[in-house]
Formats: structure tokens, C-alpha cells, sequence
């Protein structure tokens, strides 16, 4: 059966209690439901800790996808063992990691409003993330990251509407990335919408999210980079830009 993926549904839940379903030779572990991102879309897995019966830990450094997006592997850390197959688990992610990358996935999407053009690549990171555009225009940094503190600091609600696969290969123009396809063969995708009644923007992603667009906090952009004729590379980091 495929796993329940309760972050797709709460993006703020951090610990849940699961069985093992599957045990793989690398040491990497299924679960019947998990809490935990696994890397997608540029953003990274979570990491953390799982507690078992007898009240010891095991550290895990990543969580990804297996041979499609349907199976969630969760990653021990080095030297860690894994649990037995069957076992009840308690599931602690990593709060504030996921918090930061979450703040920063949804400041990768207010960049995406403020610089409307196609999506060619992009990576999230806990201190600073890259968005690649199919772009040539010269554009500058410092009127950029006003327009996207412009947004930050306007509060907008995030929250998530869910559409059908179908509807969504009705609609292809509604995906902004060129090179990454959202999460499908679920029966459903989630839109991520910003702002009331999705005024700001509205995207299939599997990400996760923070609840209002305040909650991301100062963001600047360090550096645009020119990377081909028709392509720019724009560097968000946390805070204010350095003088």
C-alpha cells in the first residue's frame, strides 16, 4: 500500500506514530504514514529522530523517494541500525530545519509572482535557495527584493486547495517550472495559493509552506546571476541585504 503522507495535508505536523513496513539492504526503512518530507521539487527531506519501544532513538539525515513518488524511504544516519520490521515508531522531524526551509520554499513562489517568467530550475535551502529563470531581460536585485518584502510584509494567507490529476492536464499553463512537474498519481494535486481567493498566485507543488506570507521573514536577493542568454540565476537569502 502506498504511504500516507501526512505532510501533504499538514504542512506543520512534526511527529506522528508509525509501523514499518518495509526494511531495504542500505538500512533505509518504509512506514505504513509519515510526517516527513521526502526531497522533491528542489526542496530537501526532513531529518530527525524516530523513538522505538524500548525508548532508544534513531537519527535520520534524509528521507527521499524509492522507485516512485508513492514510496517514502526514510534514511538512517551513519552507524545508525534500523528498526525491525513491524515495530510501532514515534517520529520527531526536525522543527526548526523544516520551518526554515519552508519559509524559504515560500519565498521561492513570491519570487516567482515578483519575476513572472518560466521556471527552469531551482534549489531550497535553509539559508538561502536559487531560482533559475528563462529570462534575459536586466533586471535589478535591490527592486526585486522590495517587491517581494512588499509581499512578505502584506501578510497574505498561504494555504493549499486540491484539484484532480485530471483537472490539472486540463490546465498545463497553471505550472510555472519548465523542468519539474508537480507531484502526480496521487488522484489528487495540491495548489499552493497565495493571498484570498488565490489573488497573489496559485501553483501545483508538493512543497511545504508556511501559514501566512508574513511568517517568512526578511528575505533579500544577494545575486542574480547570468547563467546562458536566457537564463538568470536569483539568489534569495534571509535578512537584509548587506550594504
Amino acid at each position: 500500500m502506498p504511504v500516507h503522507a501526512l505532510y501533504r495535508d499538514d504542512f506543520f505536523l512534526l511527529t506522528c506514530e508509525a509501523t514499518v513496513t518495509a526494511i531495504h539492504e542500505d538500512g533505509t526503512f518504509e512506514l505504513d504514514q509519515t510526517c516527513f518530507y521526502a526531497a522533491s521539487g528542489g526542496q530537501p527531506g526532513d531529518t530527525g529522530h524516530v523513538t522505538r519501544p524500548d525508548g532508544s532513538t534513531i537519527k535520520l539525515d534524509a528521507t527521499r523517494h524509492g522507485e516512485s513518488k508513492d514510496i517514502i524511504l526514510h534514511v538512517p544516519a551513519e552507524g545508525q541500525p534500523s528498526p525491525a520490521l513491524g515495530e510501532k515508531l514515534v517520529l520527531q522531524v526536525n522543527g526548526e530545519r523544516r520551518a526554515n526551509l519552508s519559509r524559504m520554499h515560500t519565498a521561492c513562489h513570491l519570487l516567482s509572482v515578483v519575476c513572472s517568467f518560466p521556471i527552469t530550475g531551482a534549489a531550497v535551502g535553509e539559508e538561502e535557495s536559487r531560482v533559475d529563470f528563462d529570462m534575459n531581460e536586466t533586471i535589478d536585485k535591490d527592486a526585486v527584493t522590495a517587491e517581494l518584502m512588499k509581499l512578505v510584509n502584506e501578510n497574505h494567507p498561504v494555504y493549499v486547495n486540491w484539484i484532480t490529476d485530471e483537472e490539472l492536464a486540463a490546465n498545463p499553463g497553471i505550472v510555472k517550472s519548465k523542468n519539474v512537474r508537480p507531484p502526480i498519481g496521487f488522484g489528487r494535486v495540491s495548489l499552493v495559493c497565495i493571498g484570498d481567493n488565490a489573488a497573489i498566485d496559485s501553483q501545483p507543488c508538493g512543497g511545504t509552506h508556511v501559514a501566512r506570507t508574513g511568517d517568512v521573514g526578511p528575505i533579500h536577493i544577494a545575486k542574480i546571476e547570468k547563467k546562458g542568454r536566457e537564463n538568470r540565476r536569483f539568489r534569495i537569502r534571509f535578512g537584509q541585504a548587506q550594504a
